[in-house]
Parts: C-alpha cells; structure tokens; sequence
C-alpha cells in the first residue's frame, strides 16, 4: 500500500511537470536589418512620433525618427525587411519589476515551487538559477507585452538576491540579463497588538539585530578575511565602497515599516528600495530626501482599512508621482497575473495619473530602479531592440499584442491560453455554434 502511494505521488507530480512544460521554441538572433515604419512611436524618454520610423541591427536600435523624413534619405539593403505598422502603436517592452516568474510553477504542487530557500538569511541565492526556462507562466506574460521582469525570492529575513530576465531564452543562462540586481530583505513589522504583542516586539528586536549584525559581518570581512564566506561576500555587493554597489531592496507596507527599513539603510550607507510601500504615500518627504524609490506591490488591491476610500490603491502612483517620489508598478502579489499589469496601470490613469507618467511607471522608471535603463526601457539608438507592437494604447485592456522582439528576435507571443482559445474556438465551430473568428 505504501509503494501504491509512493507511486501515485510520483507520477502526479510528473504530471504536473509535463503539463507545466511551454513547448514554444526560442527566437533565433536577427540576422537582417528590420525598419519598422508608420506607427505611433512612443519613446517614453522623449516625444512620442507620429508615423514613426525605428530600425534595428544585431538586437540594437538604429533610427529613430518621422518615417517621412528619413526614408527619401536613406538606401536600403537587399536584405532589409520593411514592417508597415500603420494605425499602430510601438512602445519598448514592458517591465514587470518583481516577480517569481519561472520560480512558480503550480502552486499546488510543492515540487513545482523554488522560491523560498531552506534558512533565515541567504544572501547566496542568486534567483535566475532556479528559473525554469520553460515554464508555460512566462509566455501568458510576454504575450500582453511583459518582455522583461525581475525575479525575487521569498521568506526569511534575507530570501536572496534578485535577478532580471528576459521573457525568452532555452536556459537561465539565456535568460538573465542581470543575475545579481541587489539583496532582498523582508523587513519585520513594526507594530503589535494583544496579549502577544510584547513577545512579537521581542522578536522583532531580534531580527532587527541580527540583520545589522551580519551588515556589519560583512563590512569585517570586506577589510580582512581569510576563509571564503559566500553569504557575507553576498552583502559586501550592496555596502558602501563595493564597486558597482547593488541595491537593497526592502519588502514593506506599513508606514512603521517603511520608515524603520529606510533609515536603517541610509544609516548603514545602503540603497534602499521599498516594495510594496502600501503606505509609501504617507512618508513621501522621507522617500523623496533619500532618494528612496517605491515598486508599488500592484493596484489590484483593498484599501488598508474597512473604512478606507475604495480608491486607495488605484490613486497610489499619482500621489508618488506629485510628490517626486520615484516608483514602478508590479504584479508581485498576483502570481500568473503578471500579463495584467498595463490594464493595473490604465486604472491609475483613470484615477488622476498623467497617462505619460503611468506608461514610464512600467517602462523606463522600472529599469532605472532595476539599474538597466542602460539598454531597456525606452526607444533609443543604442538600446536593445525590445519592442512591441499593440493595436491600440498599452493601457487600455481592449488592446492587443500583436508583435514582440526581445534583442531583435522576433518572439512568437502564442502559450498555453490561446492554445486552449484556438482548441475551443473550432470545437464550436464544428458543432455550427459559431462561425468565422467569432
């Protein structure tokens, strides 16, 4: 009977593994000179270009400019493939800035989910080597436009570190664009009620301490060491004096929260990055003077308090945005809706956010936080050629995807949902329940 149960298990979670398999392929590298010409060019950094003109070569942007202007001055090579884009939108690809993208499979099933690393702190997880390339998740994203996303693992006090990915790729090597973007803390809460509270504020003291112990762990071992540490060579990344120094990025909502993690940091000489920052809009003074910018935890949330205004998270961005705070938006609470994040922006744009501010919230401004706005984030010469094509404004929820480059790879923006869509769609057709596309 054992061996029957044992061999249950184990097929079910086999199962679960084959049916979670994306079979797409991925996009071989360009190998010719693409001009895309007539859309509407939203560059995000600059003016957004009425029949527009943009080419790339190798995966990089080339022109950028009126298509009407540039093409009588330019010759074109046998090989250049011309794209008419008119009554179209371009825009660089979207960015969904904490995730667990790849690192979640079925959340049923725990052989499917790698996000939590055995212990309370491991700075040593990097999270891209635990990303499963073929995971059916990632295509549901990349097809609404999300081609790039950072990956962050969860639980204990220091979960890891995050990575950034591109949304195509045969293994995680293919995949990172950044492997190791900062050290992620999930800061404590601040503030407890009821007859438990004085042990809960006990072991927050704890944590507290024991996370500036291994801070300043590792600042010792950066001035003298002789055995090989990989968790505190970890946070040495994110010191003061560490060339390149990475970021922390601090996991809190609560005000107390918000307020603790910052001045922590910036007492420590550190980065500071909130996400989530449910509450970031009552500490903005705070936020703006340490240069502290906010990954705002999704828009697709109730208010804080049964008695709070039922647009507390729909008006978020635009009070970061007045307040000349820095912020990104993500779907990091909502597993497998990553896909919807330019339809969690569009709802802060239809609560008073300028519609500019909400397409950088998830374009450059994300980048610039992640720290790859270098190459990504916006239509630029010399930028990664990662770009989409929708029938209509990104942030509007009737729009449609209908063409994807990551690196000037064309990407084929079918999964496992519109399989589904195209199996359906023809057993009704064959039953005469619809007809044509209907």
């Amino acid at each position: 009977m054992k061996y029957t149960t044992t061999l249950i298990t184990t097929l079910a979670i086999a199962a679960s593994g084959a049916m979670a398999q994306d079979l797409e392929r991925s996009a071989p590298a360009q190998d010719h000179p693409i001009f895309l010409v007539g859309a509407t060019v939203h560059t995000v950094s600059g003016e957004t270009i009425e029949n527009g003109l943009v080419s790339f070569t190798d995966g990089i942007i080339g022109i950028v400019g009126k298509a009407d202007e540039i093409l009588p001055r330019i010759s074109l090579g046998p090989d250049t493939e011309i794209i008419d884009l008119s009554g179209k939108h371009l825009y660089p690809g979207l960015i969904d800035s904490v995730t667990v993208l790849g690192l979640e499979e079925v959340s049923s099933v725990r052989a499917t989910l790698d996000q939590n690393e055995t212990g309370d702190m491991t700075p040593e997880v990097r999270a891209y080597v635990a990303v499963n390339p073929d995971s059916t998740v990632i295509p549901t994203a990349r097809a609404n436009g999300i081609l790039t996303f950072g990956v962050f693992p969860t639980g204990g006090t220091i979960p890891g570190r995050a990575s950034i990915l591109k949304a195509d790729g045969w293994t995680t090597e293919d995949l990172a664009i950044e492997r190791d973007a900062g050290v992620i803390i999930n800061w404590p809460r601040m503030r407890f009620e009821g007859e438990n509270a004085r042990r809960q504020r006990e072991r927050r003291d704890e944590r507290i301490t024991a996370l500036t112990q291994v801070f300043a762990d590792a600042k010792s071992y950066v001035e003298k060491h002789s055995v090989r540490d990989l968790r505190l060579e970890a946070i040495a990344t994110v010191l003061p004096g560490a060339e390149n120094q990475n970021q922390v990025f601090i996991n809190a909502d609560d005000y107390d929260q918000i307020t603790a993690g910052v001045n922590w940091a910036t007492d420590n000489g550190l980065r500071p990055v909130i996400v989530g920052g449910r509450d970031a809009h009552l500490c903005t003074d705070l936020l703006a003077s340490t240069n502290t910018p906010v990954i705002i935890g999704g828009t697709y949330n109730f208010p804080k308090r049964n008695d709070g205004a039922y647009d507390e998270a729909y008006t978020l961005p635009a009070k970061l945005e007045a307040a000349g705070v820095q912020w990104s938006l993500t779907m990091s609470g909502r597993f497998a809706h990553e896909r919807n994040l330019p339809e969690a922006m569009g709802i802060s744009v239809a609560h008073g956010l300028d519609h500019d501010a909400a397409l950088r919230g998830i374009t450059l401004k994300a980048a610039q936080i992640l720290g790859i706005d270098g190459t990504l984030g916006s239509i630029e010469p010399g930028k990664h050629a990662t770009l989409i094509v929708s029938d209509g404004d990104i942030l509007d929820v009737t729009s449609i995807v209908e063409h994807a480059w990551i690196q000037g790879r064309t990407v084929e923006l079918t999964n496992k949902q519109t399989e589904l869509r195209d199996k359906y769609r023809e057993k009704y057709r064959q039953l005469d329940m619809i007809e044509g596309d209907d």
